[in-house]
């Protein structure tokens, strides 16, 4: 029976995390590590509660229009970045735009570039087996959706998976205060609304309104999104390639991943920044990556090589 002292530490412990990530992580050996922390939980179920906020600011186009720019937006950031640049190294680019675009993608509440791509790389590691945390296989629909990342051994960041990027201090300080962004995006609605509120008030838009949809709505559709990648294209769709995991191409899932639903594809070969590797496969997240390249702000893009096409053809 866990004693009192105890308990009352990893409550402080949990508290602390909720604005520092270094605060009381766990050990890997915690026999509670597997658990959901019920108190770490509490601002991702804020989070969604915050939508409810939509019944008393109501709805105008200009919010609807800041929530969509927003997911797109950020969407952008975790599929390029934070999965195709951070977890696979599949292209180059500067400290600056590095840094940018990290920062973008900490604002999706998905905690930091390092956290995301420790806990991707132990994924493509470990894929489907009884180490990967979020398989559907091993540990069912639920749990591979949502429940995975709120125990205590999903919350550590594995910096021995990421030394190629613990070596930025900005990128570390981004994993450790995963909140500020979140927090600065919402101070930051707030006021734009506040002003359009006063200047254009035909617009019908509020600071309240505009944290509701463009940061709460966006955030959880953002959120839910990107996680079928874990609990549904290891289920749903077509299998162009035979790998050791239940990755699976999922058209749907593409689109609004903006490429990711072509999973079988990178499961199969990682190593690209395309994930539709046909022309019908639709990878918004590809094309702008190319005009990122073109506009000189990211280089040495890898490409699907050769043999990879011939194989898929065989």
């Amino acid at each position: 029976m866990t004693s009192l002292p105890t308990a009352r530490t990893a409550a402080v412990a949990s508290l602390l995390r909720w604005f520092d990530g270094a605060a009381g992580v766990p050990v890997a050996d915690d026999p509670r590590a597997d658990r959901i922390d019920m108190l770490r939980a509490l601002p991702f179920a804020a989070l969604h509660l915050g939508c409810v906020g939509i019944v008393w600011t109501g709805v105008s186009a200009t919010a609807l229009a800041v929530a969509i720019a927003l997911y797109l937006v950020r969407m952008f950031a975790i599929t390029g970045f934070y999965h195709r640049y951070f977890s696979h190294r599949t292209f180059r680019t500067s400290r600056a735009v590095q840094f940018v675009f990290a920062v973008l993608g900490a604002s999706c509440v998905q905690r930091g570039p390092l956290w995301w791509a420790a806990h991707h790389r132990h994924h493509h590691a470990n894929a489907d087996s009884p180490r990967d945390l979020h398989s559907p296989r091993v540990h069912g629909f639920w749990r591979s959706h949502v429940g995975w990342f709120l125990t205590r051994r999903a919350f550590a960041t594995d910096l021995a998976r990421v030394p190629d990027l613990a070596r930025f201090p900005e990128l570390r300080w981004l994993d450790r205060f995963d909140v500020a962004v979140p927090l600065a995006l919402m101070a930051l609605l707030y006021g734009v609304g506040a002003l359009l509120a006063r200047v254009a008030p035909g617009l019908g838009t509020s600071g309240s309104q505009l944290v509701v949809w463009g940061f709460f709505v966006s955030t959880v559709a953002l959120f839910h999104v990107t996680v079928t990648i874990n609990s549904l294209a290891h289920r749903f769709g077509s299998r162009r390639f035979e790998t050791r995991d239940d990755s699976r191409n999922n058209p749907l899932l593409a689109l609004v991943t903006l490429g990711e639903g072509w999973h079988n594809n990178h499961h199969f070969f990682p190593g690209t920044a395309r994930q539709g590797f046909y022309w019908w496969e639709i990878d918004l997240t590809w094309y702008g990556l190319e005009l990122l390249a073109a506009l000189g702000l990211v280089h040495d893009v890898k490409r699907v090589p050769a043999w990879v096409h011939a194989k898929a053809r065989a």
